[in-house]
């Protein structure tokens, strides 16, 4: 029997993971750990905890990429500024509630690399030369989550 329903689970999992998700749940609930299609629910967490982590990425990047458009996009900044702001205060919204103590561990370890794809995306968008953003991120993760913080933003 353990055999038959666990083979029926893990088929489900490759043809209907919504109703895999569901029986999943009502085994979990009813504490029958035996027929859990073990395999199927560690990818599933797996995914779940990559999906949490790169939603916060997102957020993060996009942050600094309209961190990045305020203070150097000069040519944009009147027509675009309060645009640019009101897109930190949601983006800031957003990662502050679905941030961890472990995924903010892991974003500030991976800020310049996430940086560095900003300043391309930027690039790309303005048509900036990329000898004028900093090396490395010139914001700390405490500016990039504070309401209240902006950089200046640079006139030539």
């Amino acid at each position: 029997m353990k055999n038959a329903l666990n083979n029926q689970l893990q088929d489900l999992y490759q043809t209907d993971s919504y109703l895999w998700l569901q029986k999943t749940v009502e085994l979990l609930k009813a504490e029958d750990f035996r027929h859990l299609d073990l395999d199927g629910l560690i990818e599933e967490l797996e995914s779940w905890g990559r999906s949490q982590f790169n939603q916060a990425r997102i957020r993060l990047r996009q942050i600094i990429i309209h961190l990045l458009l305020w203070e150097y996009w000069e040519q944009e900044y009147e027509r675009n500024c309060r645009h640019w702001q009101s897109e930190i205060i949601a983006f800031r919204d957003d990662l502050i509630h679905e941030l961890t103590a472990s995924l903010q561990n892991k974003l500030i370890l991976q800020l310049d690399s996430i940086y560095h794809v900003a300043v391309s995306f930027v690039i790309k968008k303005t048509g900036l030369s990329k000898s004028i953003f900093p090396a490395n991120c010139p914001y700390n993760f405490e500016q990039l989550l504070d309401d209240n913080w902006y950089p200046n933003h640079q006139l030539s």
